[in-house]
C-alpha cells in the first residue's frame, strides 16, 4: 500500500481469500491441535527443557482459553493452531520465567519508579502516542519482539548477523502476517520494534483481555471481570522488572487500554506513576475495532460475522468506560493528563511536553530531535489509511452506537467523528 491510499475492505462480510489465505487454512488443516491444557503444558516443557511452572493457579484459566475455543465450531483448524502456538509461547515463558528467578531472585529488587502509563480507549491513538514518547532514549519501553519472549532462552546465541534472534522470529511472524493479512499494517502495524502493551506480560499467567481480541470468548470476558486482578497486575510488574534488570533505563513509558477498567489494580501496582488518558468518540473506536476484528477472522472463523464484532465490542468498550468513570477518583489529580483525540491529532508533539510538564520530565533539544526522527520515519498513513463504512459494512447508525455512551460524552469534551 502508498502512503496516505484510502483502502475500502469491500470483502468484509464475505471473504476473497488471497493464496496465502488459502495456504494458511491448508496448513492449519495439515497440523490438527488438541486443545487442552495437558498438550499446551507438554509442549511447553519439550521447547525449553523446564518443567516448574510454579504456583498452578493458572491451570483453570489456561483450560478455559482452551475449552472455549475448542467448543466453538466455527473457529478453522488454523484459527485453532494459531491459540494453540499462542498458549505454548506463553506456557514457554512462564517456565523461562520462573527459570530466571529462581537463578536471580535479586530481580525481585529492581525498582519500577515514577512510569509513565498511557491509558484509554483501544484505537484512540494509544499505540501512536507510546511509540512517540518511546523514541526519548532516555525512557524503557517494550517492543513486540521482546514482550513475546522476555526471557532469552539460557543457550541462545545472536545470529550470524549479530541480531538477536528473538527479533528474527518476530519479524518473520509478522512478515508472514503482512502476508496473510495485507491490511493490517494499515490498521494496527506489529513489527518487531512496534512499541508493545505490557499486558504482553500478563500472558504467562493467563489473564489479560488480550485474550478477546485473537477469539471470541464471552466466557473468559465474565471471568475476568468477576476476579480480582491485582495479583496479575504484580505479575505483569515483575515481567517489567525483568526487562529492567536486562536493558536498566530510569523512566519506563508504557500503554494498554486494559487498565481503563483497572485502575484500581494499575495504582496499587504502580502508585508513583504519570497516568495519560486518552479520549475518542465511542463509534470512531467501535467501528474500527470491529472492522479490524471482522477482517482477522477470515482465516481463524468460518465465518468472519462482523455483526458479532460490532455487538461485542460496542458492550465491550462500553464496560471499559463505565468502569474508567467509576474510578477515575483512584487516579492521582496532580499526575493525571487527560488527552483528547482531535487535539492529539493537531499536535501530537505538543501534547507529548503537556505530559513530560506533568510527569516532570524535561524536553531536551536532544529528546526533541529523536522524537522528530521518529514522526519523519513514521508518517501518518504510511501503510495506507483503511476507510470505516459503519453503515455499509455493519447495517447500523452512528447515533444507535452511540447512544449507550452518553455517561461518557457528558463527562468528556470529546468531539464526534462518525456522522
Amino acid at each position: 500500500m502508498s502512503p496516505g491510499e484510502k483502502i475500502r475492505i469491500e470483502d468484509l462480510r464475505n471473504p476473497v481469500l488471497n493464496d496465502p489465505q488459502k495456504a494458511a487454512l491448508a496448513h492449519g488443516e495439515a497440523n490438527p491441535v488438541e486443545l487442552t491444557l495437558d498438550s499446551v503444558l507438554k509442549a511447553a516443557v519439550e521447547v525449553t527443557g523446564l518443567e516448574d511452572f510454579g504456583p498452578t493457579d493458572f491451570h483453570e484459566r489456561l483450560s478455559l482459553w482452551m475449552s472455549e475455543t475448542d467448543e466453538n465450531p466455527e473457529r478453522t483448524a488454523m484459527g485453532r493452531l494459531t491459540l494453540y502456538n499462542d498458549c505454548v509461547r506463553s506456557s514457554a515463558n512462564r517456565l523461562r520465567i520462573r527459570d530466571l528467578l529462581k537463578r536471580h531472585p535479586e530481580i525481585h529488587d529492581v525498582e519500577i519508579a515514577r512510569p509513565i502509563i498511557v491509558i484509554g480507549l483501544p484505537r484512540s491513538g494509544t499505540t501512536h502516542l507510546v511509540n512517540l514518547i518511546a523514541a526519548d532514549q532516555r525512557l524503557r519501553s517494550m517492543p513486540l519482539w521482546e514482550s513475546q519472549q522476555p526471557v532469552p532462552d539460557r543457550n541462545g546465541t545472536p545470529g550470524p548477523d549479530g541480531v538477536d534472534p528473538r527479533w528474527s522470529r518476530s519479524e518473520a511472524a509478522w512478515q508472514g502476517f503482512r502476508a496473510s493479512s495485507p491490511l493490517i499494517a494499515a490498521m494496527h502495524p506489529m513489527n518487531p520494534d512496534h512499541i508493545h502493551e505490557e499486558l504482553e506480560l500478563q500472558l504467562p499467567d493467563f489473564s489479560s483481555y488480550n485474550h478477546e481480541w485473537i477469539t471470541r470468548c464471552p466466557k473468559w470476558r465474565d471471568y475476568l471481570l468477576s476476579h480480582d486482578q491485582r495479583p496479575h497486575y504484580q505479575y505483569m510488574k515483575t515481567g517489567l522488572k525483568i526487562l529492567q534488570w536486562y536493558r536498566p533505563r530510569e523512566r519506563w513509558v508504557l500503554k494498554c487500554p486494559q487498565h481503563l477498567e483497572q485502575i484500581g489494580p494499575l495504582m496499587e501496582t504502580f502508585p508513583d506513576a504519570t497516568i495519560v488518558v486518552t479520549h475518542r468518540d465511542p463509534v470512531s473506536v467501535i467501528q474500527s475495532s470491529a472492522t479490524m476484528l471482522s477482517y482477522g477472522a477470515r482465516v481463524t472463523y468460518t465465518s468472519p460475522r462482523p455483526e458479532w464484532y460490532l455487538e461485542y465490542w460496542s458492550d465491550r468498550i462500553r464496560r471499559l468506560l463505565e468502569r474508567s468513570v467509576r474510578d477515575r477518583h483512584l487516579l492521582p489529580t496532580d499526575r493525571t493528563v487527560d488527552v483528547l483525540f482531535h487535539e492529539f491529532m493537531a499536535d501530537d508533539v505538543a501534547t507529548v511536553e503537556r505530559i513530560y510538564e506533568v510527569a516532570n520530565l524535561s524536553m531536551t533539544n536532544e529528546s526533541r530531535a529523536q522524537i522528530q526522527a521518529y514522526l519523519a520515519a513514521h508518517p501518518r498513513g504510511k501503510d495506507g489509511q483503511v476507510v470505516y463504512d459503519l453503515r455499509g459494512d455493519f447495517d447500523a447508525t452512528p447515533e444507535d452506537v452511540r447512544a449507550p455512551f452518553d455517561f461518557y460524552l457528558d463527562e468528556f469534551d470529546v468531539r464526534l467523528e462518525v456522522e
